[in-house]
């Protein structure tokens, strides 16, 4: 899963693709390089950041879907229902939400009406505070205990099971620790039964593993190597950046353990 965030202010590409001409030419950009999909987001979760409104971000993310013209696989990062609708209605496949059903009591019936796939990933709090000492009894099994009562609300409201998928959130709402955690024992969030996405891309726990504390982004190798060994545990989906990189590393992998 390639990424493009159409905002000013994402962690690692924020501006990059604000313009929506580049926006689009930068999703066939990775799908030429490998992606299946690729996912679009008008709206910063970084830790800190603010949320923005509908209108603002529909300004952002429908001139995209738009020119596209669903000539690329999309998958559309967004918390609120109007966007998701919208989104699915230009082709969008896939409805990636980082607060899991819990934003907007709406997004489930549109994901469930349109027959569109579901992402629901775990973050502790919210983004403008969710890094302020995130805390834990158990970092795995509270959050596979947290996605597996979600998959549950989901599944009651119409979303068939089978098109779900979890994300444990990495960087959102933990410790460098906690990241890494997720990853070595990520058989226990396989356990839940539904594909597993992993988003370790440029995050800054990887800045941090490799000595400094107050990194912001992590290198491409770094994060490569993460993607690597989340697939040997067995993730379903890696969402990067960078991805011809990732794709190249993946299919060396892949040969390797085959």
């Amino acid at each position: 899963m390639g990424v493009v965030n159409v905002t000013p202010d994402s962690f690692s590409d924020g501006g990059v693709n604000f313009d929506p001409d580049e926006a689009a030419a930068a999703a066939r950009r990775m799908r030429d390089e490998g992606a299946a999909i690729v996912d679009v987001g008008g709206e910063s979760t970084r830790p800190g950041s603010e949320g923005v409104s509908l209108d603002e971000e529909l300004r952002r993310v429908l001139p995209v879907l738009e020119r596209l013209e669903g000539d690329v696989r999309v998958s559309i990062d967004t918390s609120k229902a109007e966007v998701a609708r919208r989104a699915v209605e230009l082709g969008a496949e896939l409805v990636n939400d980082v607060t899991a059903l819990r934003a907007d009591p709406e997004l489930a019936g549109v994901v469930a009406d349109s027959g569109a796939y579901l992402c629901l990933m775990h973050m502790l709090g919210e983004p403008r505070t969710m890094q302020l000492d995130p805390v834990y009894e158990d970092v795995v099994s509270d959050i596979a205990a947290f996605l597996e009562e979600r998959l549950r609300v989901a599944v009651a409201a119409g979303v068939p099971e089978e098109r779900i998928c979890l994300d444990p959130g990495i960087g959102f709402g933990k410790t460098v620790e906690h990241n890494f955690e997720l990853i070595r024992r990520l058989d226990e969030l396989l356990a839940l039964g539904r594909p597993v996405l992993i988003g370790f891309s440029r995050k800054s726990s990887l800045g941090k593993l490799l000595g400094d504390p107050e990194a912001t982004i992590g290198s491409i190798a770094a994060s490569v190597g993460a993607a690597v060994a989340a697939y040997e545990r067995g993730a379903t989906i890696l969402r990067v950046h960078d991805v011809r990189e990732h794709v190249e590393a993946l299919t060396a992998a892949q040969a390797a353990l085959s």
